[in-house]
C-alpha cells in the first residue's frame, strides 16, 4: 500500500513522518520544486517532544499523478488550497481519501466528490514547520478519525501504528467532530492572531480571560447541545496544553498568508445565524481580523 500525503506543511510532514517510521511506503506531494528536492535529499527531519531527532525517508512528487490503485490519500493542505486539488482528486474515485483541515467548509465540498470512500480527521496535537524538510512535534494529542462513507476499513492501518506520540481516536460523527474542533479554534485562533501572543498568554490577563469566557457563554447559548462535551475548563485546559504554541491563524498572519478565518470563525457565526442566534464577541473578533487581513498590517 502506498500512503500519499498531499501537502508538505507542518501537519502533512508530521503525519507522513510517523507513518513512514512504521515502515509504510509514503509519498509526499509538494507543489514547490525547491521543497521537493530538499525532501528527496534530506528526508523528513522530525524534532520530537523530548527533543530527539528522527529522520524518515519518503518518496516525493510535485503533483498528484500516476497514483497506484492500492494507494490511500491523506489530504493535508490548507482549506484555501483544496479547490486547486479537487479536479485531480476527482480522477481517482476508487482511492480512499482522508481530509485533514481546520474548519467546516471542506466537509460539504468533499461530499460532492466522486470518491467512494471518504474519512475526515481532526488533529489534537501541534506541529511547527521549521524549514522545508524539518518539522517539530508541538504538544502531544490524538489524531481523531471519523468515517463518512465507503470502505470503513480503508484507514485501519493508522490504528495499527500504535504510536505513543500519535494516538489514534475513532469518532462516530464526522461533522460533529469538525464542528467541535472549530469551536475550540474560535476560542484561541482569533484572539491570539489579533494580540500576537502564544496560546498560553490568553490566561495571563483577566481581560483576555473575560473575552474567552464571553465567547464561551455566547456559543453555549447558540449551541446548547455542545455543553455536555465542551466545558469552559476544556477551553482553558487546551490553552494550557498548547501554551507555548503559536496558533495556526497567527502563523498565517506572521507569514502573510490567507487565514482560515472564514472556514473556522465565519462558518461558526453563520451556523449560529441560521439558528437565529448572535455571537457578538466572536463576530467582533472576526471583523477585526478581516480589517487586519485587508489592510495588510505587518504582524
Amino acid at each position: 500500500m502506498n500512503v500519499v500525503v498531499v501537502g508538505a506543511g507542518a501537519i502533512g510532514m508530521l503525519v507522513a513522518s510517523f507513518i513512514a517510521e512504521s515502515s509504510y511506503k509514503v509519498t509526499v506531494i509538494s507543489k514547490r520544486e525547491e521543497q521537493a528536492n530538499l525532501l528527496k535529499a534530506n528526508g523528513i527531519v522530525r524534532k520530537n517532544l523530548n527533543q530527539t531527532i528522527r529522520i524518515n525517508e519518503v518518496e516525493v512528487m510535485t503533483e498528484l499523478s500516476n497514483i497506484s490503485k492500492d494507494s490511500v490519500i491523506i489530504v493535508a493542505v490548507k482549506y484555501a488550497q483544496l479547490k486547486d486539488l479537487y479536479a485531480s482528486i476527482s480522477t481517482l474515485p476508487d482511492v480512499p481519501l482522508l481530509f485533514i483541515q481546520n474548519g467546516l467548509a471542506h466537509y460539504e465540498e468533499a461530499l460532492t466528490l466522486p470518491q467512494k470512500t471518504i474519512f475526515f480527521c481532526s488533529c489534537q496535537f501541534g506541529a511547527q514547520k521549521l524549514n522545508d524538510y524539518t518539522v517539530a512535534h508541538r504538544g502531544k494529542g490524538s489524531m481523531k478519525l471519523a468515517f463518512e462513507r465507503g470502505n470503513h476499513e480503508a484507514f485501519d492501518f493508522l490504528q495499527q501504528l500504535q504510536l505513543d506520540l500519535l494516538p489514534i481516536q475513532i469518532e462516530e460523527n464526522a461533522e460533529y467532530m469538525l464542528f467541535h474542533k472549530a469551536l475550540l479554534n474560535c476560542f484561541i485562533n482569533p484572539l491570539t492572531a489579533i494580540l500576537k501572543v502564544k496560546n498560553g498568554q490568553l490566561l495571563e490577563s483577566s481581560h483576555t480571560f473575560n473575552i474567552v469566557e464571553s465567547m464561551y457563554n455566547e456559543i453555549i447559548l447558540a449551541f446548547p447541545e455542545v455543553k455536555g462535551t465542551l466545558s469552559l475548563e476544556d477551553v482553558l485546559d487546551l490553552c494550557r496544553k498548547t501554551s507555548t504554541n503559536t496558533s495556526s491563524m497567527l502563523t498565517d498572519f506572521l507569514q502573510h498568508r490567507p487565514t482560515e478565518m472564514d472556514t473556522i470563525v465565519g462558518a461558526v457565526i453563520e451556523r449560529a445565524s441560521r439558528r437565529g442566534s448572535n455571537l457578538p464577541t466572536l463576530s467582533t473578533l472576526y471583523h477585526l481580523l478581516k480589517v487586519l487581513e485587508k489592510s495588510g498590517e505587518k504582524m
